[in-house]
């Protein structure tokens, strides 16, 4: 009889530490079905790039989704390299805002052959095996861009343009519809110039043009990085960057700064959040419903933002 009352309360004292341990697998089981994306962008050197990846991770949040980040530090060949790592660890589906149109090709190709969806964002790559794309017009930035300027100039004047990292979408695109509308008007393009995104460089260019072109009436930066190093490199050089008409495109934070300080007229607002959020949602749909999406390239539209 002892022994039976032994073994029962033995059974007794098992039974909840196997319940314990049973109770923790099942709990464990729900993180292997946790979807992970990774996410490249071509630098957090960039702002807007900070802003997009801050938005996303929200974004990701609200699906219960697992954002795996990866910073390409503005180099083709590390961003190449992080989507094969991506591939490597088998997440479930790419976000990728390309460097440039060509470069990511080969590595987006690759990873859709291994049954891993891609879309991009804000840039876009020169291949139809992403699942979808979602960016701003840029073009349409552009053309919004150039009559905020004409406006200004009340129809006529000179411009000069700073261009972002050759080879890019958002690059090409800004630049196409900046000048399409320009051309149409009385302002004239005195020079236009990359200065590759970077703040740095938008100064130094700025400050070399000046020297060739002395006199012009205002200044478009494809993104806000670069017409804030020119209005830098306006004031280092003796020129009062308040009395020259200037744009710039992504409505960073620093944009607003030098808007409230009368440096900046307006920059272009492309709602990076929105980008990444739809984009995100659009990859969570493929995964957990093989859901495609009505449209592959899908665009929001850019509004111009001032201090009026």
């Amino acid at each position: 009889m002892k022994k039976i009352i032994i073994a029962i309360a033995i059974v007794a004292l098992m039974t909840p530490a196997m319940l314990f341990a049973g109770g923790r697998q099942e709990a464990a089981a729900p993180a292997d079905d946790v979807i992970t994306i990774g996410m490249s962008v071509p630098g957090l050197q960039f702002p807007f790039f900070v802003t997009m990846k801050d938005e996303a991770d929200a974004a990701a949040a609200a699906l219960g989704v697992e954002l795996l980040f990866a910073d390409a530090q503005n180099d083709s060949a590390k961003q190449a390299a992080d989507i094969e790592s991506f591939v490597a660890r088998g997440v479930d589906a790419i976000l990728i805002s390309p460097m440039t149109v060509d470069s990511l090709v080969p590595a987006i190709e690759a990873a859709v052959a291994q049954g891993i969806p891609v879309a991009t964002v804000d840039r876009a790559a020169n291949t139809d095996a992403i699942l979808a794309h979602v960016g701003a017009d840029n073009v349409a930035g552009g053309r919004a861009a150039a009559q905020f300027i004409i406006d200004a100039l009340g129809g006529s004047g000179t411009v000069i343009e700073l261009e972002g990292t050759p080879g890019s979408s958002a690059a090409i695109d800004r630049k196409a519809g900046f000048e399409e509308v320009i051309r149409g008007s009385g302002v004239e393009i005195l020079i236009s110039q990359t200065a590759e995104f970077n703040r740095a460089q938008g100064q130094t260019v700025m400050e070399n043009l000046i020297q060739s072109y002395p006199e012009f009436d205002a200044v478009f930066g494809a993104n806000d990085e670069m017409i804030i190093g020119a209005i830098e490199g306006m004031q280092g050089s003796g020129v009062d960057a308040a009395s020259k008409v200037t744009v710039g495109f992504d409505a960073t934070p620093d944009a607003f700064s030098y808007i409230e300080d009368g440096l900046l007229d307006a920059t272009v607002d492309q709602f990076p959040g929105q980008q990444a959020g739809q984009a995100l949602q659009i990859l969570y749909n493929n995964v957990t419903t093989g859901a495609v999406p009505a449209s592959k390239m899908n665009f929001i539209n850019p509004q111009p933002v001032s201090g009026q």
